[in-house]
């Protein structure tokens, strides 16, 4: 409204505003000059807002403290505690294979020394890359709890304490005897750029999510099981990786619940992230070991020269004969095969000597070199079999007495026994209890039953809540003992052994195996511990190998025949 003044014209001081007009009159009419009106309309609202102002209060603010769990380790001090875990079931597996399979106690040493070679690298690019944040930290000042000389709210200088298992924890005293391996853990620890628990701030968020995860996976507990493997092969023990596996899956070689063999000091440090990664669900499988084994040993070849030795394929390859029943005479038969195929006998084919080069564009290896090598043992002997029985339907007889078929059992009795020695895997103990069992627990006997009791209390108590006593070897079945009947040589127009070979196409996936073929596949796929497919494709490769072989052979045949011709 106008200001409280009189109108010049009449002197009347009550003034209103018109709302036709929006001009101010006074109470005769007359119009207040030099009055400036202003309207403002809002179309859309800015992005501005009012905020009502208020007087701050006097009082102190109550310091906000984090929800996170002060004992848990993040970042380099979980990666600390992680590994000291690992070295702990490493311990532990180690014992329980000298106990079970009586080894000496070398075994134990080499594997101490693959383990501190296997995590000598890996603490130093850890402790590296925290040195390299520290740095980065001390450029920026002390401003974060995190950091390695923090400040607490007194202007106190906080000094990170040393991470890992207190001593007053019961297995602490075993981790104390390696002096080396402390001093590379101690390398790691003090690189932490999170250790300050006791200043009461927020924990902050872990940095390398991505690089921690990555350093889980490929650092796992099957990376124990897969140096443990490498040390057998040291000491040339003609061991499977199925052997392991049987060994886990009866919780006789701590893996599975490895929380139960750690003590309480350790595990209440532990995220949610490193219990998972330290509690796999199931056993690994055989081609997964392989290839950890296979790259263990590559690693110590080529940052150590340590090289890992060849396979002892002579007790192996007798194991894989006499899981088929076979006889020395499928021995030899198979030692022939596999030399002929070139099959390497390490954990990879870059250990083993390269080919020869007959021609320039030769290579320094075949495919599937990288197999287990009890595959590749195997898969030599069912190419013998298929050679002297075909195992596609159709018998073949030897007609000559010195060919080595006569030698060996008829077919009949050989798919009698292998179909028993089948039968008789699938009823024992490390099948019936294993991971891949589809049998209830309403169909086990008493025996059973007690046996499946041990196994659980095995796998769900601590070992020093388990009663004493027992035998907890896996026993094996030894086969079938019974005598087989040799093959006779016949004349006739049978097909001789080796004669209509068929190679099968592992691709082809709407094709059916013979009856016979089939048998034999799938028990050598569940001795081995791979997929029927797996060993179809291995097959099919070493055959078509083989048939080159035998092609050039003969075509060497052939010239030299020719040349001989000639000269004559």
């Amino acid at each position: 409204m106008a200001p409280w003044r009189k109108c010049t014209v009449c002197g009347s001081n009550q003034w209103h505003k018109e709302p036709a007009t929006g001009l101010v009159v006074c109470s005769e009419g007359h119009v207040l000059q030099n009055y400036l009106n202003e309207t403002h309309e809002t179309q859309e609202l800015g992005p501005h807002q009012r905020r009502k102002r208020a007087l701050k209060s006097a009082r102190e603010r109550r310091e906000r403290t984090g929800k996170a769990n002060p004992d848990l380790y993040y970042g380099a001090r979980a990666q600390y505690l992680y590994f000291q875990c690992l070295q702990l079931l490493l311990r532990k597996q180690i014992a329980a294979l000298i106990r079970l399979w009586e080894l000496p106690t070398e075994f134990e040493i080499i594997c101490r020394d693959l383990w501190s070679l296997h995590l000598k690298p890996l603490l130093h690019k850890q402790a590296t890359q925290g040195c390299a944040s520290d740095d980065d930290s001390k450029s920026k000042g002390p401003t974060t709890a995190g950091d390695e000389t923090a400040t607490d709210p007194k202007g106190k200088k906080v000094s990170p304490e040393r991470p890992g298992v207190s001593s007053s924890d019961g297995d602490g005293d075993d981790l104390e005897d390696d002096l080396e391996m402390d001093e590379l853990l101690r390398a790691l620890s003090e690189s932490s750029s999170s250790d300050d628990d006791d200043t009461g701030q927020p924990r902050p968020k872990p940095e390398g999510t991505g690089r921690t995860s990555k350093t889980f996976s490929r650092n796992g507990p099957a990376s124990n099981i897969a140096l443990l493997m490498v040390a057998c092969w040291t000491l040339r023990l003609p061991i499977m990786y199925l052997d392991l596996i049987r060994l886990i899956e009866s919780y006789d070689l701590p893996y599975l619940e490895p929380l139960c063999h750690l003590p309480n000091g350790m595990v209440r440090h532990l995220t949610k992230h490193g219990i998972q990664a330290l509690s796999p669900p199931h056993a690994p499988t055989t081609l997964f070991l392989h290839s950890l084994a296979a790259r263990l040993a590559r690693k110590m070849q080529g940052s150590y020269k340590i090289h890992t030795p060849e396979l002892n394929a002579a007790p192996m390859l007798w194991r894989v004969v006499r899981a088929l029943g076979g006889s020395p005479v499928l021995y030899n038969l198979g030692k022939i095969i596999a030399h002929v195929l070139s099959l390497p006998l390490a954990l990879h084919h870059s250990l083993a000597p390269g080919l020869a080069h007959l021609k320039d564009d030769d290579p320094d290896s075949h495919k599937y070199d990288d197999v287990p090598a009890e595959l590749a043992l195997l898969v030599a002997v069912i190419i013998v079999l298929k050679m002297v029985y075909g195992l596609d339907g159709r018998p073949r007889l030897p007609k000559s007495s010195v060919d080595p078929a006569c030698a060996l059992p008829r077919m009949e009795d050989f798919l009698m026994t292998v179909k028993y020695m089948n039968e008789a895997y699938t009823k024992s103990k490390e099948v019936l209890f294993s991971a891949s069992s589809e049998l209830s627990i309403l169909d086990l006997d008493k025996s059973m039953l007690d046996e499946y009791l041990d196994i659980c209390q095995k796998g769900l108590l601590r070992p020093e809540m388990l009663r004493s006593g027992g035998e907890t070897a896996i026993e094996r079945p030894n086969g079938d003992q019974r005598a087989l009947s040799a093959g006779v040589p016949v004349a006739g127009g049978r097909q001789e052994p080796g004669e209509g070979y068929a190679i099968y196409r592992s691709r082809d996936v709407l094709g059916a195996l013979p009856e016979e073929m089939e048998m034999v596949i799938s028990y050598g796929a569940r001795w081995v511990g791979v997929e029927e497919e797996m060993i179809l494709k291995v097959s099919e490769g070493y055959e078509r190998r083989l048939w080159s072989w035998w092609a050039r052979i003969r075509r060497e045949e052939g010239i030299e025949a020719r040349r001989t011709l000639v000269t004559v």
